[in-house]
């Protein structure tokens, strides 16, 4: 079996989940490529030793150029904050290697087109981490609106709720900094429902929204005094599908008592879907054509074999969670990688929500309907 090296560019929250899935994709799935895990970046070079020991790295470093410009490395996996995505992925498409970028793709519309252009223009694959996308469930819900079992879409509604932030003395991080994260609630945890709008439902042609940010002042992390808060800390906004469809979306990081709540629901001329984060498995379907007596959501465990992903884990009604998301996007990357194909979502993915998130902000400072913009042939 072949094998593609593998440099990871982070080791915090979404480092840990990367690295895990490249571990659990070679002992659960076949693709056509084996992952070997070369070399883990990061700041900190003390633990970043004891994150390569735990997952399985060859070698650390502290410079991410030394790390993306290595000959043995393949594959460059962006995990590092969001001021750094473009420049990393620069380099890396230079030195030839696939980009595999964490969400969201950049800061800003420009940003992100800048990163296309930048792998376009070497002809190296690139892959944005959706990770959503790929649970069963989800793949369900494409198959069935692919079918047309929902009929004529008609309504999108998305809700993805955390709390992480209520508390005023959580300090002020990079996620809080425009100039680091780009954005709040809106491209943090919107970007994900945006993406699974465009993936189930289609483009997105106009929005009008709301943005607010509760607590403007937070401690700084080294205790120096306090800060202010330069995102939002919730986007709500309406949406026009190019289908004629209508979509509803709210996020915030500051819903007391809500963790990871993520609820979907799409409405049809003959059946509607909904699933939530929180209870990944289920996916509740309701049909026109179920006789009347009976007609009802009903819930359907996505754990057979015959659903996506599902058949290479555990037997029928043994559950996945989260971190199976990122397997199944990581098996996607290496089975395009190694059947010469280019992977799903792309860069182009990621610029086209970017695309709704710019436009999401400039309704809000103009009060009024926006176009999203054309990006290319998106």
């Amino acid at each position: 079996m072949r094998e593609i090296g593998v440099a990871l560019i982070g080791q915090r929250f979404m480092g840990r989940a990367h690295a895990n899935a490249y571990r659990q994709v070679r002992a659960f799935f076949d693709p056509p490529l084996l992952p070997r895990l070369v070399v883990a970046c990061g700041r900190d070079e003390g633990s970043l030793q004891e994150f390569a020991c735990r997952f399985g790295f060859e070698s650390i470093t502290t410079n991410w150029r030394e790390a993306v410009t290595r000959d043995d490395v393949g594959i460059v996996d962006i995990c590092a904050s969001n001021d750094v995505h473009a420049e990393i992925a620069a380099l890396a498409a230079e030195a030839g290697k696939a980009v595999f970028c964490e969400k969201p793709l950049a800061r800003s519309l420009a940003e992100a087109e800048e990163m296309l252009r930048a792998v376009e223009e070497a002809g190296v694959p690139h892959m944005v981490c959706f990770n959503y996308r790929f649970f069963p469930a989800i793949r369900l819900a494409k198959r069935l609106i692919e079918e047309g079992a929902l009929g004529e879409l008609r309504q999108f509604h998305a809700l993805y709720l955390q709390d992480w932030l209520t508390d005023p003395s959580f300090p002020l991080t990079w996620r809080l900094r425009k100039e680091q994260a780009g954005s709040g609630a809106l491209g943090d945890t919107a970007v994900h429902i945006v993406d699974l709008a465009r993936f189930l439902v289609g483009k997105i042609a106009e929005v009008v929204g709301m943005l607010a940010t509760f607590v403007r002042e937070r401690p700084l992390p080294d205790g120096s005094g306090v800060g202010k808060v330069t995102v939002d800390d919730t986007a709500s906004f309406l949406a026009r599908f190019e289908s004629g469809a209508t979509g509803m979306f709210e996020t915030t990081r500051m819903a007391t008592g809500r963790k990871n709540f993520m609820h979907l629901e799409v409405n049809g001329s003959r059946g509607s879907i909904h699933w939530n984060a929180e209870d990944p498995n289920v996916l509740w379907f309701y049909s026109e054509d179920d006789p009347k007596a009976v007609r009802g959501f009903r819930r359907i465990v996505v754990t057979e074999p015959e659903h996506p992903y599902a058949g290479s884990w555990w037997p029928p009604g043994h559950i996945l969670g989260y971190e199976h998301s990122f397997v199944h996007a990581v098996y996607e990357l290496l089975t395009a990688l190694g059947e010469d194909r280019d992977p799903e979502p792309s860069f182009r993915d990621g610029v086209a929500a970017q695309a709704v998130l710019e436009a999401v902000a400039r309704s809000v400072e103009k009060r009024c309907w926006v176009p999203v913009p054309e990006v290319g042939d998106i």
